[in-house]
């Protein structure tokens, strides 16, 4: 293959060189400036006028001229992005369609100029591309661009010289203050916060009337920025600064709450800082925590719908205070960001810093003008149409003579002379008459003609009036401001705070909850709670409507306890998963506890007994079945796992009771459904592991089951008492009548291990069986199934005694938990509640 020829061919003989020495310094200076003038005033800064950068304004023109206002149908956002740039914005699609989309976006715009349809994004994605969204004039943007077609503004050559685009929009709304603005140009930017559009008309109004007025009195109207997401402004003074020399800063802070979320507290975010998305404050979360910079967040979730907004919900870990947490989010997260304000704008084709007033007054002289070139405009079109209509009144007098003129002239041309000679005529109005159709000769016709003529006179002397009076320009100016913001105003959106108190690093408030002493509590309907830190619940005097408290530990907020279940299942229980009781004088009122459903996993029909402190020191519990058997566990804690068995049951067995053992030397209690007692020392039961299945406990006859397992201590004998409750075996659960019983436990003697117990129960006609049985320290307490107090009897003398008819049918006994606790100060109220029947019965609260 031959090689190509690099050979430069001569030049020709009349070939004449020409080299021009051009300075590099110079040339790339000159270009440089060029380039910089057109970032500046073709792009990057608006015009402090409209308030609106060059693409935006084209856009909106266009928009205009296409008619595409709010009444009619949306277009494609292809069609207008293609006009704009064939006609007025040589530059790239992308950055019009930015632009347009922008302006639909009302997370961006305070008072949006597109009206869109479709995809048009969110803060965290971008939108579809322009062949798939629609686009139509918002309200406001009709606004901007009302009497734009009379003579309001000036017009220039587009980039071409075809066609002529508005070097300004006639603006009936402040923009530049409502809507704000941000660009960077070459060694400069701006970025101006967006404002409520009735506060800064209030200004604009109070300017009008006071053009002396200080900073103070405006800012008395605009206190501050009005963001279009809402959320809170700390701290004033770089505001002031800002609208006082057109340069300073604010933070801005999210919207919050502390709300109750299932069984953890959790922070609801419902409107964030001004540019800041979802995604974003997300991330820098979970980064955040990754690096373990971030305690006590448990889990993010974006609940956002169209029917409530925003919602984003931060799950805090138990053991952590949400307050602190959430100041941990203001200084690290994006929760808090600081807006810095440069308020550079062009002003007579030159870029500006200025203040609140300075925009003010810029606004209003442009209005001013607009105002004043729109009068005149509309004073020559009407003061032309007068003469027409005053041409067309004196034809009318005289139409017979006229049309006799227009009849015996030879053509159109000697028409009209012989009209503007016969009758002082214009040459327009001569053409107007020789155009009008014969309909308007009509006796109606002039009665019109005469009164449009009137109607032109007195608009033509109102137009004059504000040509000619300043302070009636001013008036119609302020008139029509208001009509604006009572027609495109809202309500302030983001809220003003002077401070926010004392600094986050400096803050006081613990970021986890300490570990204080408290009682947690479990009650026959399955409810949980724990007390205040330093306040243990004592007796009081009241009474309340609630189920008994079954089981009550000591132990600290930052501890765990045991939940034992009828299965043989002890399950590990976060003190600080369970809801706080508020400080009471009273027992606990468990109406504020919450269902263990929502903390612990049980399987069906399974059943919560008691909650016991997990520990490996003392004597162990103690537990009883339903067939009999007892079972003294050691003191044993996996070093693995949540949960553990602590009885191998047989078949159909099932715990009844279960009790925490302090001495180990404790009376041990069978009560069976045949109304046989039994009770022998703790010592006669050798201690066994996990694993272990127990020994014999009580014998039963054939049969019949145990419905009631307890311990307690033997000195505290003359205190027990016994409370059984007899009832038909053939009824249904909860509807069956029966007798209660109280007796002194002191009555019934000790038999050994493994024997079958004296009687404590004689039944009545239609009794078989012992519904529900307790022993225990007295006094006792019952509570119905609808969580009402039930009156228990005075104890009785007889050991194998009937009881007397009950009325409701009791679901629980239990002791107060006072006594159960060994609370100090309880005593007295032990000995005094032992002496009365109706005090053994009380239910409180």
């Amino acid at each position: 293959m031959a090689a190509r020829s690099t050979t430069t061919p001569p030049p020709e003989d009349d070939f004449e060189e020409h080299i021009l020495d051009i300075d590099v310094g110079d040339e790339m200076r000159s270009s440089f400036l060029e380039y910089a003038y057109s970032v500046i005033y073709s792009r990057a800064l608006p015009d402090a006028r409209d308030g609106l950068k060059p693409v935006q304004r084209r856009i909106l023109y266009t928009m205009h001229d296409n008619r595409l206002l709010p009444d009619r149908g949306h277009v494609k956002s292809a069609r207008v992005v293609g006009d704009v740039m064939g006609r007025l914005h040589p530059h790239g699609d992308g950055a019009i369609y930015d632009a347009l989309v922008r302006m639909a976006q009302p997370w961006v715009m305070r008072l949006p100029y597109v009206d869109g349809h479709g995809n048009f994004g969110s803060p965290d994605d971008s939108p579809a591309a322009m062949r798939y969204t629609e686009c139509r004039m918002a309200s406001p943007a009709v606004a901007m661009t009302a009497s734009i077609d009379e003579d309001t503004v000036d017009f220039r050559p587009n980039y071409d010289s075809r066609e002529l685009e508005p070097a300004v929009l006639p603006a009936a709304i402040p923009n530049l203050l409502v809507n704000g603005s941000a660009g960077i140009a070459v060694g400069m930017a701006t970025n101006c916060a967006p404002h409520n559009l009735v506060e800064v008309v209030q200004a604009l109004r109070h300017l009008i009337t006071n053009p002396g007025a200080s900073l103070d009195d405006l800012m008395r109207f605009v206190p501050g920025p009005d963001l279009p997401t809402g959320g809170k402004i700390v701290g004033l003074d770089g505001i002031r600064d800002a609208y006082e020399s057109g340069r300073g800063s604010f933070k801005m802070r999210a919207t919050t709450r502390v709300e109750q979320v299932g069984r953890r507290k959790a922070i609801v975010i419902t409107e964030l800082p001004y540019g800041v998305g979802t995604e974003k404050l997300f991330e820098r979360i979970k980064t955040l925590v990754q690096n373990k910079k971030l305690q006590g967040i448990a889990d993010l979730k974006d609940l956002t719908d169209r029917a409530n907004g925003l919602r984003l919900v931060i799950e805090i870990k138990n053991g952590f205070v949400p307050e602190a947490v959430l100041e941990q989010l203001f200084r690290s997260t994006p929760l808090e960001d600081s807006f810095g304000i440069n308020a550079v704008a062009l002003v007579d084709g030159q870029p500006r810093t200025l203040g609140l007033k300075e925009m003010l007054e810029v606004f209003l002289e442009h209005r001013y003008e607009v105002v004043r070139r729109r009068s005149a405009f509309r004073r020559g079109k009407k003061a032309d149409r007068l003469h027409l209509v005053e041409g067309l009144l004196v034809a009318l007098l005289d139409i017979d003579e006229v049309i006799a003129v227009i009849r015996s002239s030879d053509d159109t041309g000697a028409a009209r002379q012989r009209l503007m000679t016969v009758f002082d005529l214009s040459q327009l109005q001569a053409d107007y008459i020789l155009e009008m159709q014969l309909r308007r000769l009509t006796r109606f016709s002039r009665l019109e003609l005469e009164k449009e003529s009137e109607e032109l006179r007195r608009e033509i002397e109102e137009l004059d009036a504000i040509l000619n009076d300043a302070g009636l320009l001013r008036s119609v100016v302020s008139d029509e401001l208001a009509d604006v913001a009572e027609e495109h105003g809202t309500p302030r959106r983001t809220v003003l705070l002077e401070s926010a108190g004392a600094p986050a690093k400096a803050s006081a408030t613990p970021l986890e909850i300490a570990d204080d002493p408290c009682v947690a509590y479990l009650s026959s309907a399955g409810l949980v709670a724990r007390s205040t830190a330093g306040d243990l619940p004592g007796r009081g005097d009241g009474r309340a409507g609630h189920d008994v408290v079954v089981s009550a530990v000591r132990t600290t907020a930052r501890a765990d306890v045991g939940v034992v279940t009828d299965a043989g299942r002890l399950v590990r229980l976060s003190v600080l998963d369970l809801p706080t009781l508020p400080p009471s004088a009273n027992d606990p009122n468990l109406q504020g506890g919450m269902p263990l459903e929502q903390l612990l996993v049980l399987e069906k029909n399974e059943k919560a007994l008691a909650l016991v402190p997990i520990t490996e020191e003392g004597p162990g519990l103690a537990l009883g079945t339903r067939h009999g058997v007892v079972k003294r566990v050691k003191p044993e804690v996996p070093k693995r796992g949540d949960e553990w068995e602590v009885v191998t049951l047989d078949g159909k067995d099932r715990v009844v009771g279960v009790v925490q053992l302090t001495t180990g030397s404790e009376e041990l209690c069978f009560v069976t459904s045949d109304a046989q007692l039994l009770h022998f020392s703790a010592d006669a039961v050798r201690p066994q592991g996990r694993a272990g299945g127990g020994v014999a406990g009580v014998k039963l006859a054939a049969g019949q089951q145990v419905v009631s397992f307890g311990a307690f201590d033997p000195d505290a004998g003359e205190g027990a008492v016994v409370v059984t409750i007899a009832g038909s075996g053939d009824s249904l659960p909860g509807t069956g009548s029966g007798t209660v019983k109280v007796s002194s436990f002191g009555e019934y003697p000790a038999k050994g291990r493994a024997t079958g117990g004296v009687r404590c129960h004689r039944f009545l006609k239609g009794e078989d069986r012992l519904q529900l049985a307790w022993v225990g320290p007295g006094p006792a307490r019952a509570a119905a199934d609808s969580g009402a107090p039930v009156e228990l009897p005075a104890p009785t003398g007889r050991r194998d005694g009937s009881g007397v008819p009950l009325a409701q049918t009791v679901v629980a006994v239990a002791s107060r938990v006072a006594d159960a606790l060994r609370l100090p100060g309880t005593a007295e109220e032990q000995d005094g509640d032992q002496d009365g029947a109706a005090d053994a019965g009380d239910t409180e609260g």
